[in-house]
């Protein structure tokens, strides 16, 4: 009998385990040679696990299981004829319900009808959740170590009528790193913000006079995300300490702009780098752009392609934000917070006029970038995107554009 023992491969350098989000087959599936068979979550994306070979499949692991780099999660039966149908699969599932009916028997018998079980009591402890507003599903009513942990502090008095519903949902291994990293920028970063806001309306006359000849001739739309990334690029020449980064007594600076971009993937927030930004043209940006987009949305992006970067942009606006303190992109030093863009009054040469504006945040670290330079990068975004002409297309939009 050749048995093949399946085991998890490693995503990337430093990822010790990951977490089986998603088993694509039930065990007793017969599944074909490169076939996902599971969906499993890293600290920084989600991967598909295909079958190494063709056979009758054996799960050795739990969806939302933590399993280690190397560890074996399923085995596969290389000498198992293809069945017909599905009927191995469907032999298998009553022998599961039989196992989990047996192994709650003995558990009650050593407890008081309506009391909790010792490691429900310490739950419960932990939660400050008293016993008896626990209703219990073991025998007689017992607490069981599961309901404790199901169990969440009263909501007060409920209504007589109205759903009050709650779901209990384990976040999965990507959104609990993001969460830990987080929370690791506020403790260990001095981070400050300033803001400003950009009259938008120069890059509105380009786009409405270049974007369809634009996009026929490149394919890519000619939206604010090239025009941003182009004028930050421009912004961390001037103020190098912004491109740069802390690392223990040393400051690290780069001769190169990589621009992360932070997009909303299915599985939470992705940063997928634009690599060497500086070499880019308008269509480069937006085609790059694009290309991440799509690959974070579909769930294909790499976590070489995540890996990096030396500044970020995001996009609230896409949201409606109007105004928000972007949070730092660890080891990363400045992140550029976009929003939405609202028609205001403005003082133009003495008079009055309506203006598409955009307020736009820079989070910084005050550990290595001082005022001076936070303020003075964030003046210069401004002017490059006030003055797209004149300071990102050398006075040509035309061949800029590479109409």
């Amino acid at each position: 009998m050749s048995v093949l023992e399946m085991k998890v491969p490693s995503p990337g350098e430093s990822i010790t385990e990951v977490e089986i989000a998603t088993w694509l087959v039930e065990d007793g599936d017969y599944v074909e040679k490169d076939q996902p068979i599971a969906e499993v979550d890293s600290d920084k994306a989600t991967l598909e696990l295909p079958a190494e070979e063709s056979g009758i499949i054996t799960l050795k692991a739990e969806e939302g299981d933590a399993v280690a780099v190397g560890a074996v999660v399923c085995l596969i039966d290389m000498d198992a004829a293809k069945p017909e149908g599905s009927a191995p699969a469907k032999e298998e599932a009553p022998k599961e319900e039989k196992k989990v009916e047996v192994k709650e028997a003995p558990k009650a018998a050593t407890y008081a009808t309506g009391t909790a079980s010792p490691a429900a009591k310490k739950v419960l402890a932990e939660k400050g959740i008293v016993s008896s507003a626990v209703k219990g599903t073991g025998k007689d009513g017992r607490i069981t170590k599961d309901d404790a942990v199901k169990a969440v502090p009263s909501m007060g008095t409920q209504p007589a009528n109205g759903s009050r519903g709650t779901e209990r949902k384990k976040m999965s291994m990507l959104r609990r790193k993001v969460a830990e990293r987080l929370v690791t920028v506020k403790n260990e970063t001095a981070m400050l913000t300033t803001f400003n806001e950009v009259n938008m309306q120069p890059i509105f006359d380009l786009r409405t006079e270049y974007k369809e000849a634009f996009k026929a001739r490149h394919g890519v739309g000619l939206g604010f995300m090239s025009f941003f990334t182009l004028a930050v690029v421009r912004a961390l020449k001037l103020f190098p300490d912004v491109n740069s980064m802390i690392d223990g007594d040393f400051q690290i600076k780069h001769d190169f702009q990589d621009i992360s971009i932070a997009v909303s993937g299915p599985k939470g927030l992705m940063v997928p780098v634009i690599r060497n930004a500086e070499n880019l043209s308008f269509r480069g940006v937006e085609s790059e752009v694009k290309r991440l987009a799509i690959r974070a949305r579909d769930g294909q992006i790499t976590i070489d392609e995540m890996t990096g970067g030396t500044f970020t942009i995001t996009n609230g606006g896409v949201f409606g934000s109007m105004l928000s303190t972007p949070i730092i992109n660890p080891p990363q030093s400045g992140i550029l917070g976009m929003h939405n863009i609202v028609n205001r009054p403005m003082a133009v040469n003495g008079g009055i006029v309506i203006q598409p504006i955009m307020y736009v945040a820079l989070s910084y670290d005050h550990r290595i970038v001082d005022g001076r330079e936070s303020v003075g990068f964030l003046v210069a975004v401004k002017e490059a995107l006030e003055n797209p002409v004149e300071l990102l297309m050398d006075g040509n939009p035309a061949k800029a554009l590479e109409m």
